[in-house]
């Protein structure tokens, strides 16, 4: 039965009358309803939620709604936004609210809940990142109880008097502070914070008490405030709230419970280093960056002012079996550690002497300007192996392997099949696995078994996770206490010779690849070889494999960043035969159909989805060698037009057909240039036709800059712009947004973690109000701005709800941007830093410091910077080649990712003017100190005084 929460009629003499009461603006068509975990509040079905109604008191719109409910009533309940058909278009965010009916509520008593709408953003302060690391520590205790039941019941019968409950989230309290609240009763101290109502402690950073107020006391007004000992109170901002309560009604309230939201301060900012861990360098690694020293990294990052280290992914990624393995975005399992990042020497506290001196030998041939990813890999991996067959019996049967083993099982069992299968084929491509290609449980439990004769095989895979996990977790513990936020990094793929594709072929499309579009990355777009996802598949089970996913990467970290958010809205989906990233579609996309092509005057469909082939583009392609590359790779079907023959009508087969034909000897110089121009004949076409609906229709990326399509009639150019535009830009924007509410409130309700999405690129608009909605902070890089035709962001416009940044992996360093474009620096120097002189050519140590500073003031909520960017403020490291520094190159599929820093973090650790030039930015700039803040505010003008002398000394004439 629909019950109807404005006008209920009739109240029972037996019962309490709850009112909810929330200010809201809906738009046309749309209504308010609370649904709970009780049947008078729809048990949690939508549908038969209890209706609000709408009413408008002065400037608000107020939804109201009543229901009766009985004496000591309890339960959870939340808000919705819904259609004229309860279809919920908006939830609140965060955990679901509780209601608990105090003791002395008695029958016929009216009780006002008067709440705000729960955004997203203000519930992150409760997330694992804030609550568990930087607000940590400090317990609140509970004091001695509430007013007694029978002290409420005396109350409630006064006739001139109502008791009113304030409630606060307030996650940032220091310790030996209090949180009041003062107004204009004399129960709120006339206004004298030290009088106030002082609040306890409920949980949750939700702080609360009640008191009795008269009626002549209304309308009330108040503020919250936070009370020391030692400190001048401090009021929370914003003007004063006012509670005004309807005595003249039918039945007006005996009891208000006030949720008051977030208490109003300056909003939270900090900062942070980014650097991928196979780029660290300390005195302790074996070629490369290890799990144990993100402690060490951590040390560093407080004592420069940090409250958080941002990683690259760090899951397993041996594919290959060589340095392709590199590339930390194709995982072999999206569960599984990679052991690159194992320390050896913490294996065992009983190493042989023989070990010892082959790991001090391997020390030194691995201490290499860059990282050697096999000979490491193979070092550690014999290593390991001979330590596991010392101590195997002793670890395997040890209580925290066994419990390890237990709780992994379900992901872990099949990697270790995975490794030995791939290790024994000497492939990862499972189709080549003869009866194991195809995944059953059954297979594996006898692949698994005890029994089995390559057990210890399995084992040893199940014996490098483990520590892997141990030596993890101890770092990630590590930074809890430090309270350093560790963020990690989920990827957007997996490989398509992976664990999760042998196991859970259903959810994904393995007939595909997944890339990106043309964008500043790569003019000619992406194509990372990952294939795409099943959706339909993963929504039948709620996504449970994206869950898992999340809940493993919640045992380390506190925050993580979500590669490519784009691709949860749409993803750029590929061929399997395709190499390059530019001839895609958008999935899931509202095709081109035929019908709508034909209405337009289109109907050539094998002229526009075919490409266009004419004699004289192939004589610009290749000048004297065209007639052999024509009678190579193409077939003439009718006078000088021409067709690609079936042996290299794709990507893949083109580059087969050129390896296939290198004894001609007049090719080797010219092969690349060749593929490249092949390649470029190959997409000269206008729109892709669908291979699974041949009457649906793609148009291609950049249509404009086709010969195929210069050489169409005017109205069919005409026609085809605006298609082309109304595809891209404009008929997807309600069905990405509705794909991401599908999948994005999954990952994030998976874990307590802090969520920041990675959006760069081409920006549908949908986007940023789906973040906006769901709390995810976004990304901004100054070179790649947000805003359409702007050339740099400005740092001081961003959101609070950002990330900012002078560069990040995919891209190069603040230096090597700096000095690779004389003209674009120039244009910097201008319009950013206000400065009409011709730049210096070196990124100075000056101009880093302004670039930093600039970042380090903007109101986003996290600056964070690549290790490389910082070094740039110290001379003395700066000697190194730009592009050495380098960590990603977007363009090469095939790049080696292989950077070291090139100084120790031991050297760091010495390097006081380096964390002094830091941490006076973050401190000067506002940003909160894991070690400093609670005397920030007490050192503040001395900092501002030594960061305004660095300031003035800079030769740039702009903003900081």
């Amino acid at each position: 039965m629909l019950k109807s929460g404005l006008f209920p009629g009739i109240k029972s003499l037996s019962s309490v009358t709850l009112v909810f009461r929330l200010p809201y603006y809906t738009q046309w068509g749309q209504s308010l309803l609370v649904c709970g975990s009780e049947p008078v509040l729809g048990s949690w079905n939508v549908k038969q939620g209890l209706a609000l109604g709408p009413s408008h008191e002065g400037d608000e719109l107020i939804w109201c709604g009543k229901v009766a409910v009985s004496v000591g009533f309890r339960c959870e309940y939340s808000y919705y936004v819904v259609d004229d058909g309860r279809n919920v278009l908006r939830s609140e965010a965060g955990k679901k609210r509780r209601l608990t009916l105090p003791d002395g509520v008695r029958e016929g008593a009216v009780v006002e809940i008067r709440d705000l709408w729960q955004e997203a953003s203000e519930t992150l302060f409760v997330r694992s990142a804030f609550k568990d690391v930087i607000f940590s520590g400090g317990k609140k205790s509970l004091p001695a109880a509430d007013e007694s039941s029978k002290e409420l019941e005396k109350i409630l019968d006064q006739q001139d008097s109502i008791i009113v409950q304030f409630m606060i989230r307030c996650p940032k309290v220091k310790d030996g502070a209090s949180v009041h609240v003062i107004g204009s009763a004399s129960e709120l101290g006339k206004w004298r914070p030290h009088d106030g109502l002082k609040l306890r402690y409920a949980g949750d950073f939700t702080w609360k008490a009640e008191c009795v107020l008269r009626k002549y006391e209304f309308p009330l007004k108040y503020k919250y405030c936070h009370v020391h000992q030692m400190k001048d109170p401090s009021l929370e901002l914003g003007p004063n709230r006012e509670l005004a309560v309807d005595f003249q009604s039918s039945h007006p309230p005996n009891y208000v419970i006030l949720a008051d939201g977030p208490y109003r301060a300056v909003p939270w900012r900090g900062a942070g280093v980014a650097i991928p861990m196979f780029s660290v360098r300390s005195s302790d690694d074996l070629g490369v960056g290890e799990f144990l020293d993100l402690k060490l990294l951590v040390d560093w990052a407080v004592e420069c002012g940090f409250h958080l280290v941002q990683l690259l992914p760090v899951n397993d990624t041996s594919v290959h079996g060589m340095w392709w393995d590199s590339y930390p975005y194709s995982s072999l399992s999206v569960f599984a550690l990679h052991p690159l990042y194992l320390r050896v020497q913490a294996l065992s506290e009983n190493i042989p002497e023989d070990i010892k001196e082959e790991i001090l030998r391997a020390k030194e041939q691995l201490d290499k300007k860059d990282v050697d990813y096999e000979a490491t890999m193979a070092a550690k991996l014999s290593i390991a192996k001979k330590l596991f067959n010392l101590e195997k019996s002793k670890i395997l049967n040890s209580s925290s392997f066994k419990n390890f083993l237990s709780e992994n099982e379900n992901w872990l069992k099949p990697y270790g099949a995975f490794c030995f299968l791939r290790d024994f084929f000497e492939t990862s491509d499972h189709t080549q696995w003869g009866s194991f290609s195809h995944f059953s449980s059954e297979k594996l439990e006898k692949l698994v078994s005890e029994d089995a004769l390559h057990y210890d095989v399995i084992c040893f895979h199940y014996y490098i996770q483990f520590h892997l996990h141990v030596q993890l977790s101890e770092a990630a513990d590590y930074a809890r206490e430090k309270k350093v936020v560790l963020k990690g990094d989920l990827p957007i793929g997996v490989d398509r010779n992976s664990v999760d594709t042998w196991v859970y072929p259903n959810l994904f499309r393995m007939n595909t690849s997944t890339g990106a579009p043309p964008d500043y990355f790569d003019k000619n777009g992406q194509n990372w070889g990952f294939p795409t996802y099943n959706w339909e598949e993963m929504s039948k089970d709620n996504y449970a494999w994206w869950r898992a996913r999340l809940t493993q990467m919640a045992k380390y970290f506190t925050a993580y960043r979500i590669d490519h958010i784009l691709g949860f809205f749409r993803i750029w989906e590929l061929p399997d035969h395709a190499v390059t990233g530019l001839v895609g579609k958008f999935r899931p996309s509202i095709a081109l159909s035929q019908e709508e092509l034909e209405r337009e005057g289109i109907w050539d469909f094998n002229r526009l989805s075919q490409p266009y082939i004419r004699q004289d583009i192939l004589q610009e392609k290749f000048g004297t060698l065209w007639t052999v590359i024509a009678s190579n790779f193409f077939n003439e079907y009718q006078k000088l037009c021409y067709e690609f023959k079936d042996d290299c009508n794709t990507e893949r087969k083109i580059i087969a057909k050129l390896k296939s034909m290198t004894e001609i000897s007049l090719w080797l110089e010219k092969e690349d240039k060749i593929k490249k121009d092949l390649f470029d004949i190959l997409q000269n076409i206008v729109l892709i036709r669908d291979p699974e609906d041949p009457r649906k229709f793609y148009p291609r990326f950049n249509i404009e800059d086709t010969s195929s399509f210069k050489n169409l009639d005017e109205h069919s150019k005409n026609v085809l712009k605006i298609l082309y535009y109304d595809y891209y830009f404009c008929r997807q924007e309600n069905l990405w947004r509705q794909n991401a509410m599908k999948t994005l409130p999954v990952l994030l309700n998976s874990s307590d973690m802090l969520a920041c999405g990675e959006d760069l690129g081409l920006i549908p608009s949908c986007v940023h109000p789906v973040m906006q909605e769901l709390g995810l902070i976004g990304l901004r890089i100054q070179r790649m701005p947000s805003e359409p035709d702007v050339e740099f962001g400005i740092p001081s416009q961003y959101s609070y709800m950002t990330v900012c940044a002078p560069s990040c992996h995919d891209c190069s360093t603040m230096r090597a941007w700096w000095e690779e474009d004389e003209e674009r620096r120039c244009r910097y120097y201008k319009s950013v830093a206000g400065c009409n002189d011709m730049p210096p050519p070196r990124c100075t140590t000056e101009v880093a410091y302004f670039i930093i500073q600039q970042h380090m003031q903007a109101p986003s909520m996290w600056a964070i910077f690549p290790l490389q960017d910082l070094l740039a403020l110290r001379e003395e490291y700066t000697t190194r080649p730009t592009v050495e520094e380098t960590i990603n190159d977007p363009t090469n599929p095939k790049h080696y990712w292989r950077y070291r820093v090139h100084v120790t973090l031991d050297s760091l650790m010495l390097d006081e003017d380096l964390k002094t030039i830091i941490k006076d930015m973050v401190l000067s700039s506002g940003r909160s100190d894991p070690v400093n803040e609670t005397n920030a505010s007490s050192s503040e003008k001395k900092l501002m005084e030594k960061v305004q002398e660095k300031i003035s000394a800079v030769q740039i004439n702009g903003n900081t």
